[in-house]
């Protein structure tokens, strides 16, 4: 059986609407996605190089009273965090004392305020007063000083950090001055880095560098301050220079490798905005858009993460291209490009 003819021109006319209304979906959709151009901007040149971290602050904790050790709450490679206990030791002693000051202070304290209203009611004379007013201060520094040695008791840690040794065990008795812990302060840390010669005079200049992290080079943290060896060593001609980071938890911890960009000058890189570039498998790609609103997905490699959220882009982009600030948007729009191909 034929299909009449006037049904084929219905069909043509249906599959022709159609295929003028994808296309105005597309271009609908062509216009929702924003894009920016693929621009060269001036930005620091930097050196790279690999550097180790270190703490800036390392300690021995000693003891400043007698005792016998009776607890012991971390050991060698632990983290602790500041104000955490690290040791108690036996404080019978200290307590008893506290005790007697704490009576004497008590005593003290009455007997000056009965002296004081009895010489506003002008019943005794001013020295009797300051004589109590003498012995109430004696007894509140008694006092402080007997509250002082039981706290001396226990041991702190001064900062958040890694134990690095311990020096006495449980039972042992630990008199004023002796070591009882070493640790180094995970707080304040700085990264050691040898300068090549060629560079030192540009980096005293500037004076500008940033601490890359191995595991995301995309990531980096601003040095807070540096400071550079006034000479070089004689058998690899290098500068010491010792970068400190800011105060916070970054993540490092001493020993760590990790690697520096030092400013030595400024040049000229093609950027586009981070949020534009995309992962797919070991691919780094971002989507273009040509004059003719064509989407498609191009692979590039990139650069390194600047400082105002763009990236730099090594090869696969040329300048003044169009570039999709979405990429999950782009990609939505590429499907359906493709199938109405």
């Amino acid at each position: 059986m034929s299909i009449p003819i006037y049904n084929h021109r219905k069909i043509s006319l249906f599959s022709s609407l159609l295929m003028v209304l994808c296309t105005l979906s597309l271009q609908a959709e062509a216009a929702e996605i924003k894009v920016v151009k693929a621009q060269y901007q001036d930005v620091k040149r930097e050196r790279v190089l690999d550097a180790l971290v270190e703490a800036v602050h390392k300690a021995t904790m000693s003891a400043q009273t007698s005792g016998r050790v009776s607890n012991i709450y971390f050991d060698a490679n632990d983290y602790v965090k500041k104000g955490a206990v690290l040791l108690r030791m036996r404080d019978n002693d200290q307590r008893a004392k506290l005790n007697v000051a704490r009576a004497n202070f008590a005593q003290a304290d009455s007997e000056y305020k009965r002296l004081q209203e009895l010489f506003t009611k002008k019943l005794i004379a001013k020295s009797a007063v300051d004589k109590a007013e003498s012995q109430f201060k004696s007894t509140r520094a008694r006092l402080d000083q007997a509250e002082e040695n039981l706290e001396l008791t226990i041991i702190r840690a001064p900062y958040s950090g890694i134990l690095v040794k311990r020096h006495i065990e449980v039972g042992e008795t630990a008199r004023p001055g002796m070591p009882l812990f070493t640790g180094l302060s995970l707080e304040t840390l700085r990264v050691v880095v040898n300068l090549p010669q060629d560079i030192i005079n540009k980096v005293r200049q500037n004076k500008q560098a940033r601490v890359l992290l191995l595991n995301d080079n995309n990531k980096s943290i601003a040095a807070s301050s540096m400071t550079i060896s006034p000479y070089a060593d004689a058998d690899s001609h290098t500068f010491q220079v010792r970068v400190n980071l800011p105060a916070g938890d970054h993540g490092l911890y001493p020993g760590m490798a990790v690697k520096v960009a030092f400013a030595i000058g400024a040049t000229q890189k093609l950027q586009v905005p981070l949020s534009a570039v995309t992962h797919r498998s070991e691919v780094t790609a971002i989507y273009v858009m040509d004059e003719q609103q064509k989407l498609s997905m191009r692979q590039i490699r990139a650069g390194y993460k600047l400082d105002n959220d763009m990236i730099e882009v090594l090869a696969g982009l040329q300048e003044n291209e169009q570039v999709a600030i979405d990429p999950v948007l782009a990609a939505s729009y590429l499907k359906a490009q493709w199938r109405e191909q």
